[in-house]
């Protein structure tokens, strides 16, 4: 069985007041859009039931499908997804994954991937439990409804010792909300992995893979949940932070600011916008080509490092490719046939910018280079002279087991070939790329807390699980 490695979007609100977030689960979904375009889902609790819909397609159509403006609920969760392998057109896979357990309604939407999915799969299945989708998301939420001791039987230490019930069994990267009865839950992993923030306007808070959520709502961003934090959120007692208890060091994905975030997203604690552009001033002062005539970004994502490099260099940019916005990226479209078509559609050149000049194109990273190949011919074709390839992060090596759509270490165009071996594949006139120790300067003194391992193949270890104060009220 094909595992799912899923860098998806999630959303969650909750109002005190009782009102509906129906409008607000989609507006602040729309602005993760870019993290998964496969399909989408959405989950409303009215105090005794939840209104479930799931389809495959982009949040707008999936939404308007599911009628739900007419849909009512104080509290609600969200997810658009994106899947690197296996049946990702099953709508059994889509998210919130919802189910009535001991007179409980549970739903769960996950960003991440457990790397321990196909074992513990298999041990669910062994002792007959029975698994309907093929997600690692469905695991965890198995284990959480197992039962649990706790010595005080509230309902909040339920809730933390179940996630930590889980926790102790799963490996890997998730950040995950859930509705369980009247609480609206968010935690992450204690690597930190994925990005999960905690949002407010109001009587209303939010949880969010990524602050442009808080933005499309006119809401404040408050905090980013801390790694192996746990939120509860409730009207009752307002917003209590417990933890899961084990103590491994901080792995953020640094791959979540080079390309998975918008651009007016604050991920990790630094701004995205901020980090590309100081990637592209690295390239800027890096460069050894003298004769460049201009500047021109690969949109959307490598804007940012365009305007870093242009400024530093004191050459001009130019927009020699315009995109169209009616195309998804290309990057996280599930086969191959799929990413050269949506590079062929979404990117056009213009002639009258690129006729005869020597042109440095910016590009946030390489994965398969098959792309690049397209986008590199495309410029040549209408007319650039030379076209300098530059890309604002290191030669992707090793293949990520935590949700970045690096499969195989085959399909890493970096890890089967040399530099210049790449940019004969590209048929780029010259090739370049920020190194680790570039990123690691630009990050400063938080670099230490970031996940290189696709740059580098070497992982974190993690620390022996020991016990520790798991609840505390904020």
């Amino acid at each position: 069985m094909d595992l799912l490695r899923e860098e998806c979007g999630i959303f969650g609100a909750y109002d005190f007041a009782g009102e509906n977030v129906n409008l607000d689960l989609f507006y602040g979904l729309f602005a993760l859009q870019h993290r998964g375009q496969e399909g989408a889902g959405f989950a409303l609790y009215d105090g005794e039931k939840i209104s479930l819909y799931r389809n495959l397609g982009l949040i707008s159509s999936v939404f308007h499908s599911g009628r739900i403006g007419e849909k009512k609920g104080f509290l609600g969760i969200a997810h658009t997804r994106y899947s690197t392998q296996g049946k990702s057109k099953r709508l059994e896979n889509l998210q919130p994954i919802t189910v009535s357990h001991s007179n409980r309604i549970v739903s769960l939407a996950h960003n991440g991937n457990l790397s321990n999915y196909l074992q513990l799969r298999r041990e669910i299945e062994r002792s007959g439990g029975i698994l309907v989708t093929d997600t690692d998301s469905e695991i965890f939420l198995h284990l959480y409804l197992r039962p649990c001791r706790v010595k005080e039987h509230t309902e909040v230490d339920e809730i933390i010792c179940r996630i930590n019930q889980a926790a102790s069994k799963i490996r890997g990267a998730y950040s995950i909300i859930m509705i369980d009865h009247n609480n609206l839950i968010g935690f992450r992993d204690p690597h930190g992995f994925r990005p999960l923030v905690l949002g407010k306007k109001g009587n209303r808070y939010y949880l969010a893979s990524e602050t442009s959520s808080f933005d499309a709502l006119g809401a404040e961003f408050v905090r980013d949940i801390e790694p192996g934090e746990i939120v509860i959120i409730n009207p009752d007692y307002g917003i209590l932070s417990g933890r899961i208890g084990l103590p491994y060091p901080r792995s953020q994905c640094v791959f979540e600011l080079i390309y998975f975030s918008r651009q007016d997203s604050v991920i990790f604690g630094e701004s995205v916008y901020e980090f590309r552009k100081k990637s592209g001033e690295k390239l800027a002062e890096k460069e050894k080509v003298k004769d460049i005539d201009l500047v021109v970004p690969i949109p959307d994502s490598g804007f940012p490092a365009a305007l870093g490099y242009a400024q530093k260099s004191g050459k001009p940019l130019e927009l020699g490719l315009i995109r169209s916005h009616y195309v998804g990226r290309s990057f996280i479209e599930p086969t191959q046939f799929d990413r050269v078509s949506a590079v062929r559609m979404k990117l056009m050149p213009v002639s009258k910018v690129l006729q005869g000049k020597s042109v440095v194109l910016i590009d946030d990273s390489i994965v398969r280079g098959t792309t690049s190949r397209d986008i590199v011919k495309m410029v040549f074709d209408y007319g650039a002279r030379e076209v300098h390839l530059r890309i604002a992060s290191p030669p992707i090596i090793s293949q990520c087991f935590f949700g970045v759509d690096t499969p195989t270490k085959e399909e890493l165009i970096a890890a089967q070939k040399s530099v210049d071996e790449v940019r004969e594949f590209v048929g780029a006139t010259s090739l370049q790329y920020l190194s680790v120790d570039d990123l690691k300067e630009i990050l400063g003194e938080k670099a230490e807390d970031f996940c290189f391992s696709c740059f580098t193949g070497r992982y974190k270890r993690n620390t022996i699980p020991k016990s520790e104060s798991l609840f505390q009220k904020l």
